[in-house]
């Protein structure tokens, strides 16, 4: 291929990406809704702080599953081995600006990412789901056992967090809380949906669709996905770090099956794939447990585990493209 065809093809390429990457009418209008909800709905910040964790932590599945076809059954892993992060910095005051603290228990959290996983990646999808649960499930018995540090069962307590950018102190109606959440958030967002629109996220798509084909024609496979896995990790374990900073309180619940699951769920609900999944996802997983724990306290999780079954027998190829085609309406041009 001659200079000229080569640079034509890479300028092709550029304006690809970035005609992907474009911002569309309904991003704007969705990020407007969560900013309109720090001043309309106030009474509704705890819950809305909730959803805003959830969301990052859905993103970070995403990022694995959605673009990158990596199952990982043991996320809560990072969400957890972060939350204590944050709590026990946040215990022994080792970092006082909670800002900063969220920062480096998210690179302390990048780099267990990056060290398991060379483990994580080898073999099959059904070994990977394997040695993901079997992690979490180490790291929660390692919780468990070493009380005086993490305080077991009784989960830590005694976390105090200084005033967020030492004017913002935590308050009990999570306001504080919430807008920290949803900037977080709103940023990470932003690094997640610029990584996605790269020419590495692109590539991430190559391997997702075939793998040996992609290797074939020079993308380091196992490389790529080491770099999308630890950074999935640091999102999960920022996720976390935000729980423990918000409610000031982290317990063995922070490594369970079920906060894993939960986000299988949020990715069925919003879309896998997409970024705005995890995060429309996590609104309506949070509005309707908290609508149906209202109704029926004791059977909430009946009415979810229903809804998965009318997913499953309508089918899940038929809903993906229905929400591709209302995606393709809404935000037309974007992947």
């Amino acid at each position: 291929m001659s200079g000229a065809a080569m640079q034509d093809l890479t300028a092709q390429v550029a304006y690809h990406l970035a005609r992907r990457a474009r911002w569309r009418g309904l991003e704007y209008v969705f990020w407007a809704a969560a900013l309109a909800s720090v001043f309309f709905l106030p009474a509704k910040h705890l819950i809305l702080n909730e959803i805003a964790i959830l969301a990052l932590f859905a993103l970070s599945l995403d990022l694995l599953i959605g673009y990158a076809g990596i199952i990982s059954l043991g996320h809560a892993a990072y969400f957890g081995f972060g939350a204590y992060a944050a709590g026990l910095i946040a215990k022994h005051g080792l970092i006082g600006e909670p800002v900063l603290a969220l920062l480096v228990t998210g690179l302390v959290v990048a780099l267990l990412g990056f060290i398991t996983s060379f483990l994580v990646l080898r073999g099959s999808d059904l070994t990977r789901i394997m040695i993901t649960l079997g992690f979490s499930l180490i790291l929660r018995e390692v919780a468990n056992r070493f009380a005086g540090l993490t305080g077991g069962a009784d989960g830590l307590q005694g976390v105090t967090m200084a005033p967020l950018l030492g004017q913002f102190t935590f308050d009990i109606g999570g306001h504080v809380a919430y807008m920290y959440s949803l900037t977080v958030l709103f940023v990470m967002f932003l690094v997640a949906r610029r990584i996605v629109y790269s020419p590495f996220g692109l590539s991430l798509r190559a391997v997702q669709g075939n793998a040996l084909r992609a290797a074939a024609i020079g993308i380091g496979v196992n490389w790529r996905l080491v770099a999308i896995y630890t950074i999935a990790a640091a999102y999960a374990g920022i996720a976390g770090a935000l729980l423990t900073q918000s409610t000031q309180f982290c317990s063995l619940d922070v490594f369970s099956f079920e906060r894993s699951a939960d986000l299988f769920v949020v990715l069925v609900l919003g879309g896998v794939g997409y970024l705005y999944g995890g995060l429309v996802g996590a609104v309506l997983f949070k509005i309707t447990q908290d609508w149906l724990a209202g109704l029926t306290p004791q059977y909430w999780q009946f009415w979810v585990g229903l809804t998965l079954v009318i997913i499953v027998l309508v089918g899940t190829e038929r809903l993906s493209g229905w929400l591709r085609a209302i995606r393709r309406l809404a935000f037309k041009g974007q992947g």
